[in-house]
């Protein structure tokens, strides 16, 4: 890194709260205090307002009461993106469970010979990060893969959104199967959210590798003027989906099967033509620091939350 560069980080870091809170944070800095203390500081850094535990009304707020009052213990297995895939199986159908291809305790573990031509790396205990979509394995660059999912399996969740459902699994990378659109665009994403057991919205993430976009429906599949994190298009619509009475099923189902009484959970599924596949269970959607655009829709959703 050039010096130019090292003073303009050094200068975001002095003069940015926010920046300067992350870092440390992710350093383990603030490790020592408790979460409702650091959970305050970065819900304000993170969203602009006070985070209040004692009566929260807010989505956010509601996720960070859960956070920290509403963990419980089975909790861990359903976050495991590699352990939860039989206790949907049992649940729901193996039928709408991705087919795991092999599972290695470390990056350096991974046979590559054995993987198919197409294939999709996971570390069980993370989101974003330690995920490796390989549509052909002659053009993959092995060592770059092995350093990627080495960062991912070092990175702790609980350290910077104190997420423990995720700090608690024991950490694994797998492969599981390649899955397509017959359409040969990126696979949507259907993010089911369910509140005190029932289906409310649908949060659709579409050109997820080109230009990420997230629309919301509810039930009947109208599409609703609010969104989180990345842009909506309102003159982009998705197409209602043909099994979308199952997937509200499936999701209120699985809910039921799994978390009953939990006053809020995601469930993730992608459609690939006549098929229903099962994503993973999101117990904090965005950590709880995710803002709305508009801002009301924030109280909005939180109001469905019965605490």
């Amino acid at each position: 890194m050039g010096i130019k560069k090292v003073m303009q980080v050094a200068k975001r870091f002095c003069t940015n709260k926010e920046i300067r809170f992350s870092y440390l944070s992710k350093l383990g800095f603030y490790n020592g205090k408790s979460d409702e203390e650091y959970l305050g500081r970065l819900f304000e850094y993170s969203l602009g307002y006070k985070l209040n535990l004692s009566d929260p009304k807010t989505f956010n707020e509601k996720n960070q009461w859960l956070k920290i009052y509403g963990f419980k213990d089975e909790y861990v297995k359903l976050a495991d993106k590699y352990l939860v895939k039989d206790i949907v199986g049992r649940a729901i159908g193996y039928e709408h469970v991705i087919k795991t291809i092999d599972s290695w305790d470390t990056a350096a573990d991974i046979d590559f010979d054995k993987l198919p031509q197409k294939f999709v790396l996971k570390c069980n205990h993370t989101s974003s990060t330690g995920v490796i979509i390989c549509k052909d394995k002659e053009k993959l660059d092995q060592a770059a893969t092995i350093r990627e999912m080495n960062k991912a399996m070092h990175t702790d969740y609980s350290y910077y959104r104190r997420e423990h459902v995720y700090s608690k699994i024991n950490r694994k990378i797998f492969a599981e199967e390649f899955i397509e659109d017959p359409s040969g665009r990126d696979i949507n994403d259907y993010k089911v959210f369910v509140f005190n057991g029932r289906a409310t919205y649908i949060q659709v993430d579409y050109d997820r590798f080109t230009d990420h976009h997230r629309n919301f429906y509810d039930r009947e599949w109208n599409y609703v003027p609010f969104t989180t994190c990345y842009p909506t298009d309102p003159e982009h619509q998705i197409e209602k989906p043909s099994q979308l009475d199952e997937l509200l099923g499936l999701a209120e189902k699985l809910a039921d099967q799994t978390v009953k009484g939990i006053p809020f959970v995601r469930m993730d599924f992608y459609i690939v033509g006549t098929r229903i596949l099962f994503g993973e269970i999101t117990f904090y959607h965005g950590a709880g620091i995710e803002r709305f655009y508009p801002a009301e829709y924030d109280r909005k959703l939180g109001d469905m939350i019965k605490l």
